[in-house]
């Protein structure tokens, strides 16, 4: 089912703040709270609205540090990618993995308590393993999220 201007308000909302009461988001949006909650529902019932994710202090939970690692594998079968992506997504350090096109197989983003932490993890979770051929490291100093994603999916009749 096709959306409209209307749910890509309530996710351009949701976006923002997820933690918004349905009164609040239906005020925002224009819609009755009844209407506004079937609409949210029907979202995540399309799979559209996936959760609600809370940013916490880094530092609170003893994370001093942020790296992205790239690393190149040596085979490219989809055993070996869906291998190497599973088993670098169960460990803790890991906030995402990202697999790319290019000289560079996949980007790991890590959180980790300092640079002893990161030399040990990269040394033993990723370089140590036989179908990795190289690894580059690079800190993050930084990094600051959009509040919202763009909606592509709205035709122009639609959004304008």
């Amino acid at each position: 089912m096709p959306r409209d201007r209307i749910d890509s308000a309530i996710l351009a909302e949701l976006q923002k703040n997820a933690r918004l009461s349905n009164k609040e988001l239906a005020a925002r949006v224009g819609l009755a709270p009844s209407s506004c909650h079937e609409r949210v529902r029907r979202l995540a019932e399309r799979d559209v609205l996936r959760g609600a994710h809370a940013e916490v202090a880094l530092s609170a939970l003893g994370i001093g540090l942020e790296a992205m690692i790239g690393v190149q594998l040596r085979g490219h079968s989809r055993e070996v990618i869906d291998r190497f992506q599973a088993t670098t997504r169960a460990l803790p350090e890991v906030v995402a993995i990202y697999y790319l096109a290019g000289g560079t197989d996949f980007m790991i983003h890590v959180a980790v308590r300092d640079s002893d932490h990161l030399r040990d993890f990269a040394l033993d979770a990723i370089t140590s393993r036989p179908d990795v051929a190289r690894v580059e490291t690079a800190l993050i100093f930084d990094h600051v999220r959009s509040p919202t994603l763009p909606d592509y999916a709205l035709s122009a009749s639609e959004s304008g």
